[in-house]
């Protein structure tokens, strides 16, 4: 499937070329899947499109059916981006089915340099998909979507370009707090454990163990013996806190903690961390700087590493 996907990846940005003679229509549509696809698509394109989001706040994109709704919007889209790499699983023969008659569709994880990318064992012959989660790596998708940009509107691709490369700096400032304040955590206590595996590429870029409760897909169900597992990891290493996702089900992490506690080991829940999608619309954290802004500054915090509260500018919202 991979294969595939990336063929059609590349004969769109073939028949693009060849197909934007004409400048298009302005504002002209785009439709993204994620929150973190659509925000680039957001920042670069500027106010020359309108970026339609099909997955909003706390949905799991393995899990998502697209509505019909959904599939009116990406068969009336001029571009489609989507993240990739099986992420939006039940979506791919949707987007299939649009390059069948646009030739602007794009899994913008695909174009990555396989050198960026994570295969985690047990899951043989396919890619992490979590790919946002390492903010050097996700820089490489601002990349793929700036030039298919440019392709589609090359009358204007300067402008992209420089927005792109506005964007690239934010981001490089966001990668370097990361590793600041995930650097500070004492080494003991710097293990992140989450409700799905989807921290793979944060444990690489900046440091830090993970570990996962379920796999890689949250259709992946956790059994007794992983739950068992990880409360003897929690009490052996005496690890202080644990983290929920926005996205995905508690009640995994409720019974680490009462395994935890059933064996004398006290473990609180650390914070919400947002992993498959971004926070609400409008909000600070409803953006990919802000996503994991939120998340590293949480997870420094919570583990006895040094952060502001606010984050890296101050913008995120405040505890209750």
């Amino acid at each position: 499937m991979n294969k595939i996907i990336l063929l059609l990846t590349t004969a769109a940005l073939t028949w693009a070329a060849v197909l934007s003679a004409e400048p298009p229509r302005v504002p002209y549509t785009i439709v993204a899947t994620t929150g973190m696809v659509a925000d680039i698509a957001r920042q670069v394109a500027g106010d020359r499109a309108n970026v339609v989001g099909l997955l909003g706040e706390g949905v799991d994109p393995h899990l998502y059916k697209p509505t019909r709704n959904d599939v009116a919007n990406i068969l009336r889209a001029d571009m489609i981006f989507y993240s990739g790499l099986m992420l939006e699983g039940r979506m791919t023969d949707s987007f299939v089915r649009a390059s069948r008659r646009n030739p602007h569709v794009y899994a913008v994880t695909e174009q990555i340099d396989e050198a960026f990318l994570l295969e985690p064992p047990g899951f043989d012959g396919h890619w992490d998909p979590h790919v946002w989660m390492d903010v050097n790596a996700w820089s490489k998708a601002v990349g793929v979507i700036t030039e298919a940009l440019a392709s589609y509107d090359p009358a204007h691709a300067d402008a992209y370009r420089q927005n792109a490369s506005a964007y690239l700096a934010q981001l490089a400032e966001l990668d370097a707090y990361t590793k600041r304040v995930i650097g500070s955590i004492p080494e003991d206590q710097r293990v992140l454990i989450t409700a799905h595996d989807a921290f793979n590429y944060f444990s690489r870029a900046y440091g830090i163990e993970v570990r996962g409760i379920q796999g890689i897909s949250t259709d992946s169900e956790a059994g007794l013996d992983d739950i068992n597992r990880l409360v003897d990891f929690l009490v052996d290493r005496r690890i202080q806190a644990i983290f929920v996702e926005s996205s995905v089900s508690d009640k995994n992490v409720r019974a680490l903690i009462e395994g935890a506690r059933s064996r004398g080991h006290t473990v609180r829940i650390g914070g919400e961390l947002f992993s498959d999608a971004m926070g609400a619309p409008g909000a600070y954290e409803g953006t990919y700087v802000g996503m994991i802004d939120h998340n590293a500054t949480t997870i420094a915090r919570a583990l006895g590493g040094e952060a502001p509260e606010r984050g890296l500018h101050g913008k995120l919202s405040p505890h209750e």
